[in-house]
């Protein structure tokens, strides 16, 4: 880093020379609680729409909520259109098969996404690919694809999400794999972000335990990339055209992320063992939100640049509670498998932030006295206790991959440059293989 670090608690500027003194937020609007969801017809009908592309999975459809959603809308006059054929963990041909299937059912005024992150995601490309000329990947982030900006102003979305982890419904970002480069990416500006998240914990007690532990993860290290990020003022001073929604972590994202940690702490253990556990459900269901107020604006680094590789070169691996037609590794399972090694390798950016993470986290743990010392192992122990916990996998090599896949999986990660700057320190590709190479196999 480059210039002072903050307090973890006060933030306040840096000091080095020709270093950014500005930076930004923004968030949807936000609508939270038990039955929030029974309005969304009334929330829609005040956006001015009254035709309405629903989007969502066959897995979300079959819980009954979509419908129920479509029919609220119905019966305040609006015409919807459901598209329930999204891919879990999309990719650049199904987002490409929702948008055409959008473009033959439009025109529509406003989008609707009930469903995890792989729905929400989805809306997000469909809707800038309704708006906006050119292909899919023509948007897709350098180098992977073409990062262009889209020019015109986005349909209102409303983000519906039923898993508690993605925070999509906050943020900037549509995640997609680009199956013929075997890696996952994104497609990033301020245009995708939702007009408003509805967010009702009634929607998530149908997740099957590992779907919770995998989104629990996401949760976390949502929180934890961005509590940790590069401070906004170590960054170079940019004119107003050219800062990004990633603007490093600030005294305002500090708030949601750390909040986000202590939520998670005391609720996660309990809400993958009991699904029918409301107060567990809940605070899930705040940090989710939290943690995508945080990360949204902060960005996220190491964890999530090397999930990237891991989910998108996945062989065999088929998790319980998921689908089962095809090799999947679940995007918070990917970020979690390297979290331990790459907090290691951050923690002398900010060792006071590390260790504070570590402290919220140990709340969580049946031995108060976790963790075991006040250096850079701290962090990391209490995530592996806490993966092993919630039933994760005991790393990379559980998913399938070995010490040969590791100059892939690092070639993969390098291709994350947007995530990477966000790192508090500068990450190197020797870093990133031993970040790999410490996560094939946690105990």
């Amino acid at each position: 880093m480059t210039g002072p670090r903050p307090s973890p608690t006060t933030g306040g500027p840096s000091s080095a020379t020709g270093s950014e003194s500005v930076f930004t937020y923004a968030a949807p609007g936000l609508k939270f609680g038990r039955g929030a969801s029974n309005e969304l017809g009334w929330d829609v009908e005040q956006l001015g729409a009254r035709r309405v592309l629903l989007v969502t999975d066959p897995g979300v459809a079959a819980t009954g909520h979509p419908e129920r959603i479509a029919e609220q809308m119905r019966g305040r006059g609006l015409a919807v259109t459901t598209y329930d054929q999204v891919h879990v963990e999309p990719t650049d041909a199904s987002m490409q098969h929702a948008v055409e299937a959008a473009r033959a059912a439009g025109p529509f005024d406003a989008v609707v996404a009930v469903g995890g992150g792989s729905a929400i995601d989805t809306a997000k490309a469909v809707d800038l690919m309704l708006t906006n000329e050119g292909e899919l990947m023509d948007y897709v982030n350098r180098p992977v694809g073409g990062g262009r900006a889209p020019a015109s102003p986005l349909l209102p979305l409303v983000a519906v999400p039923t898993t508690t982890g993605t925070g999509s419904e906050s943020t900037t970002i549509c995640v997609l794999d680009v199956l013929a480069l075997e890696v996952k990416t994104g497609i990033s500006h301020a245009r995708l972000r939702p007009t408003l998240a509805v967010v009702d914990p009634d929607l998530t007690t149908t997740q099957p335990p590992m779907v919770t532990a995998s989104c629990g993860m996401d949760i976390l290290c949502h929180a934890l990339e961005s509590w940790t990020a590069r401070w906004f003022g170590d960054f170079a001073a940019k004119a107003a055209d050219e800062r990004v929604p990633y603007c490093g972590a600030n005294p305002i994202a500090d708030l949601w992320s750390e909040k986000a940690l202590s939520l998670l702490a005391g609720s996660f253990r309990a809400a993958v063992r009991d699904g029918d556990d409301a107060t567990a459900r809940d605070r899930m269901a705040l940090a989710a939100t939290f943690a995508g107020l945080g990360f949204g604006n902060a960005g996220v680094h190491v964890p999530h640049a090397c999930a990237y590789p891991v989910a998108g070169r996945v062989r065999d691996y088929r998790p319980a509670g998921y689908p089962q037609d095809e090799p999947l590794v679940p995007h918070g399972m990917a970020v979690v498998m390297t979290a331990p090694a790459a907090f290691g390798l951050t923690f002398h950016a900010s060792p006071e932030r590390h260790l504070r993470a570590a402290t919220l986290l140990s709340d969580g743990l049946a031995d108060p006295s976790s963790p075991a010392d006040a250096g850079p192992t701290a962090l990391p122990e209490v995530l592996r206790r806490l993966m092993r916990d919630v039933g994760m996998p005991s790393g990379l090599a559980e998913l399938g991959y070995d010490a040969g896949d590791v100059d892939g999986l690092v070639e993969g990660a390098l291709q994350q440059q947007r995530l990477l700057a966000t790192a508090p320190v500068d990450v190197t590709a020797d870093d990133l293989a031993g970040v790999f190479r410490a996560s094939l196999e946690h105990w």
